[in-house]
């Protein structure tokens, strides 16, 4: 045990007291890295395998608490984590005397004003409260900040990708400015696809390191197929359901919301029907945060007491909820990453298998789900989409600083933001642009040659929501004799006498306040699912294509019971009809008498390409993205021929793309900063967030063939 010698001696007692045999192998390989050198470094390792003190044992052990400052900064996406982190890192910490200090908007006051007095030790922070410090405080964040040696990000996945990612590059950036010499950043996660974007979070890619642990744990694995006709989950699914998760302490992934409501209450239902445990609970973002936490609390402190958690992406980031013995999905996740990252939620003690059971209730779901395990299987993760060109960010971020700076020299802020790495991909002249249009809507207001928040930019930036890259939905605060349950979008469905399900109970609305946006309600014996809103997520062209494959071989999957693979084979009966031979090359189009499907078997954002495409070409068109499938109004010759025409012209589609976007502006779907850009950048950005040109140009030049049926 090498590494553990390079440990200190208090954290060699740490690991002493902890009894522990032998150190992880991230652990192993991280303090070796990490005390001998001054790299950056992505620690990459399955859920449950240590890598909070394969991080934190060498920091801990190289730093010098004894320096005036932060030493080291965790950064987390989300308070819950924060919350949980916060006693493991504190545990540790105790052998050193060294304090920790959670700080955000829910944490003790008492304790942010001691640490601003005298800073020192690490604080454990989201983005948006760094960001709000940025703009309020930025003499504290000089004053506690400049001496840093660490930054540790939790969770670096969830940032790749995203305007919130870009959002951290950029204070991270802001944040290395402050320091005299640059600190170290090291990012943890269980799931990544792509280890270059993750890099890009140190700003010096070619100091960062990669340590994968490959050490896989066993996953049992078993798909179920119950046929869903109406809106609400078939009956059988549910007892089957219940049979299956009784007797264990269970997660539920339905992947919304309202569904995750509807599993919670009607297992519960079931239960207290045949007299079995009353332990049935919802956990997702509409369910009030204290019951939540009670939830959390419940799940992590009771040993012997079985659970069933139904829920969303809430529970699938690493908040330590103790011993899961089975993970629930019910039908398809988006990505491969998300369903490691659930699965990992099992088997989380040494040597105990990981437990996953997957429902299906539509033919299409089973077929994902099936392609996204066997991608798993095959070491696939998708890759993030990159996302260059953050003009949003950029513009928000210019924001910040001019008011952090209580105004600022026009010079000095291009300079700052031409200097900051998260905007590497974006040129002086585009920033220069971006930041007059900022002027001349009063964004920004011009005092010579300095600038000045102006009178239009005092309403966004004073305003609390300014620290955050993504929208907050616009809730109803849900009240029972005066206790908040929590807090639902609003709907067609929320007036007086109907009934809603919520944190795992149901509800009859008796009174809705539009004007304090409240709604109270009292407990109810009966429930329609609430109407959740919320939009599919994005697929990624390699999991379409393993869904063709799976239907086009003859592999029997021992996962699968007896009604999904009776599902399987009638699926791959039906496209028999068809003469594939190249799953590369060759794309399939059903024609009958009445229709003209064509199916694509690609990514979501290819399939959106291509219906924009076909709008503009006037191959009137229906695009169903769940089963990749193309409905075509036209016949099956004008198709094939307008079709031709766009592969023929595939060196011009970025060009059809930008003008038919600038004739219909109506139609950007812009992100939360992205709304007060010039249209031309708002242009540019739809074509890289929710449009794939690149990707759609190499589509329609591997697809050489169509394949119609017999």
């Amino acid at each position: 045990m090498s590494s553990y010698n390079l440990l200190s001696d208090p954290i060699k007692k740490y690991v002493r007291d902890k009894r522990w045999e032998e150190l992880r192998p991230i652990q192993d390989a991280a303090i070796q890295r990490i005390i001998s050198t001054n790299d950056n470094y992505i620690l990459a390792s399955r859920t449950a395998s240590g890598k909070t003190e394969a991080a934190f044992l060498p920091i801990l052990s190289k730093v010098n608490f004894n320096e005036a400052g932060i030493q080291v900064l965790y950064i987390s996406p989300l308070i819950a984590l924060i919350n949980d982190q916060f006693y493991r890192i504190e545990e540790l910490c105790k052998y050193l005397e060294v304090p920790v200090t959670k700080w955000h908007g829910e944490a003790n006051r008492t304790l942010k004003e001691k640490i601003i007095k005298d800073p020192n030790g690490i604080m454990l922070i989201t983005p948006e409260s760094l960001e709000a410090m940025f703009v309020n405080r930025p003499h504290n964040v000089s004053h506690l900040f400049s001496n840093l040696k660490y930054v540790v990000i939790d969770e670096i996945h969830s940032f790749i990708g995203s305007a919130r990612g870009a959002q951290l590059k950029s204070i991270l950036s802001r944040l290395q400015d402050l320091n005299s010499k640059p600190f170290n950043i090291v990012g943890l996660s269980a799931t990544i696809g792509d280890y270059e974007e993750a890099k890009k979070f140190t700003g010096n890619v070619l100091h960062t390191k990669v340590l994968l642990d490959k050490t896989s744990k066993e996953i049992e694995t078993e798909f179920r197929y119950f046929k869903n006709e109406g809106i609400e989950l078939p009956l059988d699914l549910l007892k089957d359901l219940y049979l299956e998760t009784r007797n264990n302490k269970v997660l539920i992934f339905p992947n919304s919301r309202g569904r995750a409501e509807e599993v919670a209450v009607k297992l519960k239902k079931i239960s207290e029907k045949v007299k079995g445990h009353t332990n049935y609970f919802s956990h997702h973002s509409s369910v009030d945060k204290e019951v939540r936490e009670y939830v959390e609390y419940f799940a992590k402190s009771n040993n012997r007491q079985n659970f069933c958690i139904s829920c969303t992406s809430t529970l699938e980031l690493g908040i330590d909820i103790g011993s899961v013995d089975e993970v629930v999905q019910i039908d398809a996740t988006n990505s491969i990453a998300s369903l490691i990252q659930r699965v990992g939620r099992s088997g989380r003690q040494n040597g105990a298998k990981s437990n996953l059971f997957l429902y299906a209730t539509d033919k299409w779901s089973l077929l994902q789900s099936l392609a996204c395990w066997q991608l798993y299987k095959e070491k696939f993760i998708e890759p993030s989409e990159p996302m260059n060109l953050v003009y949003d960010i950029l513009l928000h971020q210019s924001l910040s600083i001019t008011k952090g700076h209580s105004g600022i020299k026009l010079v000095d802020l291009i300079k700052q933001l031409n200097h900051n790495f998260a905007f590497n991909d974006i040129g002086v002249s585009d920033i220069e642009e971006i930041l007059n249009h900022l002027i001349a809507i009063d964004f920004l207001e011009k005092l010579k040659d300095e600038v000045i928040i102006g009178i239009e930019g005092e309403k966004v930036v004073n305003n609390r929501d300014f620290y955050s890259a993504f929208t907050v939905e616009d809730n109803f605060k849900v009240v029972s004799a005066g206790n908040k349950i929590g807090e639902i979008p609003f709907s067609p469905q929320v007036k007086e006498d109907e009934n809603i399900l919520l944190a795992a109970k149901i509800w009859k609305i008796k009174f809705v306040d539009f004007k304090a946006k409240k709604i109270e309600v009292i407990p109810t014996n009966d429930g329609k699912k609430p109407k959740f809103s919320g939009e599919g997520g994005i697929v990624h062209p390699e999991i379409r294509k393993k869904m063709l494959e799976i239907i086009y071989q003859d592999e029997i999957f021992s996962e699968l019971d007896k009604n999904s693979s009776e599902e399987l084979e009638k699926m791959r009966r039906e496209f028999s009809v068809f003469d594939l031979q190249n799953i590369e090359s060759e794309r399939l189009l059903l024609v009958s008498e009445k229709k003209v499907l064509f199916y694509t078997f690609t990514g979501t954002k290819i399939n959106r390409t291509l219906k924009l495409l076909f709008d503009v070409v006037e191959i009137k068109n229906i695009l169903d993205d769940k089963t990749s499938m193309f409905y075509i109004m036209i016949s099956k010759e004008e198709f094939l021929s307008k079709l031709n025409l766009i592969s023929s012209n595939i060196e011009i589609i970025d060009e059809i793309v930008t003008n038919e976007l600038e004739k219909n502006p109506d139609s950007l779907t812009l992100s939360k900063w992205g709304v007060y850009l010039p249209v031309k950048f708002q242009i540019k950005m739809m074509k890289q967030n929710f449009y794939d040109i690149k990707q759609t140009q190499e589509f329609l030049l591997s697809v050489n063939r169509i394949v119609g049926n017999l």
